[in-house]
């Protein structure tokens, strides 16, 4: 036990402890709650002191573009729930992807991606990097023969997010890891759906983490941020520089209201996971329903993968509507509890329609290929009481009797 007083070293404390107090940096005033730092500048008691810090060679904050107390407070816990020795924050989800790539590649670097990935990183990878000079590779990131195969001399990155969006896939980290480190490769995981909570990729072998901060570290719908996690030498000396130079800063005001969402951020993702995987029971057994996919159910394709490396099935269900896209809108207009909103990890219950809302961009042919098909839908589970949810699922699938959709397939 410490002595009153003294911080104990959050390394040596549980995971929820960490979501509580990791990173607190408190002022002279002693408050309770986190200080939300809203400044742009910091004073210096010299130029002596202006010029060391600038040079990096004393410690202390100079411009809120390069890091911010608020921001460092965030950074600090992100980087103990991960197991991470440094994070740094971004202003959006994608600006993490975004940075976190472009920061570790070069014209003429090679990157080998995931097929099955959100639209925005798809364009990323497919679009923004080749602008550059950097050639990408996508492959089923499923078949680990792929990612072999697809390895060029000058391959840099490999980039996946697992369990994947939307169809709920999941990726073996470790052997996909040690394929990229066996070529000189690093791996960058997308780890949104499973949060730190479900899944740790770098305990597995990766090299870098990103997230949407938006999603379930925030939790309630208020704001936008992304967190990037490695290794000191990775964030420090490649990410931050990229992040210093190129300005997608978090706001002090999100990183703080990010703050106080983390220390539920364990009690609401797996009473969401809970919630999610009665749904997925409910819908496999209904007559409208032609496929559900949890990471939870015992007949997940990768179900095997899941028990090694997820502590839970997550808070996402897609789930395949008989009838089409015409039979998937008539369900989603007619739930009452359930919010059609193309986000996800709110505390309330979400619905969307991937194939025309986030995978919209793509071709027909690149939709089919993913599983995104028109009868698709992705439920985010909220905190909602799970039979008031089975319910208006319930209620609006009973709706579709009445336009015979089964008979028309």
């Amino acid at each position: 036990m410490s002595a009153h007083g003294e911080k104990p070293d959050m390394k040596n404390l549980h995971p929820a402890t960490r979501l509580v107090h990791g990173g607190t940096l408190r002022s002279p005033f002693g408050e309770t709650s986190e200080a939300l730092f809203l400044t742009q500048g910091y004073a210096y008691p010299d130029m002596e002191t202006a010029e060391a810090r600038m040079k990096g060679a004393e410690p202390g904050f100079v411009y809120s573009r390069y890091s911010n107390p608020t921001v460092a407070m965030f950074e600090e816990r992100m980087a103990l729930i991960e197991g991470a020795e440094a994070a740094r924050a971004t202003a959006s989800g994608m600006a993490a992807v975004t940075s976190a790539l472009m920061a570790q590649v070069k014209a003429g670097d090679h990157v080998v991606a995931s097929r099955a990935m959100f639209g925005a990183c798809l364009y990323v990878v497919e679009e923004l990097l080749p602008r550059f000079g950097v050639a990408s590779t996508l492959v089923n990131g499923a078949d680990l023969d792929q990612w072999s195969s697809a390895v060029r001399p000058e391959t840099k990155l490999f980039f996946l997010e697992t369990p994947t969006n939307p169809c709920l896939e999941v990726y073996d980290l470790a052997a996909i890891a040690a394929i990229a480190h066996a070529h000189g490769a690093r791996l960058v995981v997308d780890n949104v759906f499973a949060t730190p909570i479900l899944q740790k990729p770098l305990q597995l072998g990766a090299d870098c983490v990103v997230y949407s901060a938006t999603k379930h570290l925030d939790g309630q719908g208020r704001c936008l941020g992304g967190v990037i996690l490695g290794n000191r030498d990775l964030i420090e000396n490649e990410i931050y520089a990229f992040l210093k130079q190129t300005g997608p800063c978090l706001s002090p005001f999100n990183a703080w209201i990010f703050l106080k969402s983390l220390e539920t951020l364990g009690l609401r993702v797996r009473q969401q996971s809970e919630t999610a995987l009665r749904i997925a029971q409910f819908l496999q057994s209904h007559s409208h329903i032609r496929k559900v996919s949890y990471p939870g159910l015992p007949d997940h394709p990768q179900a095997d993968i899941i028990k090694r490396q997820m502590a839970g099935g997550g808070t996402l269900v897609a789930f395949e509507v008989v009838g089409g896209k015409e039979a998937a809108y008539a369900v989603g207009n007619r739930l009452s509890l359930i919010t059609i909103a193309n986000n996800l990890g709110d505390a309330k219950s979400l619905i969307t329609h991937p194939a025309t809302t986030t995978h919209q961009r793509l071709t027909a042919d690149a939709r089919a290929a993913l599983g995104v098909t028109d009868g698709l839908l992705r439920l985010s589970a909220g905190l909602e009481d799970a039979e008031d949810l089975i319910a208006d699922l319930e209620t609006a699938l009973a709706g579709l009797d009445q336009q015979n959709f089964l008979a028309a397939e």
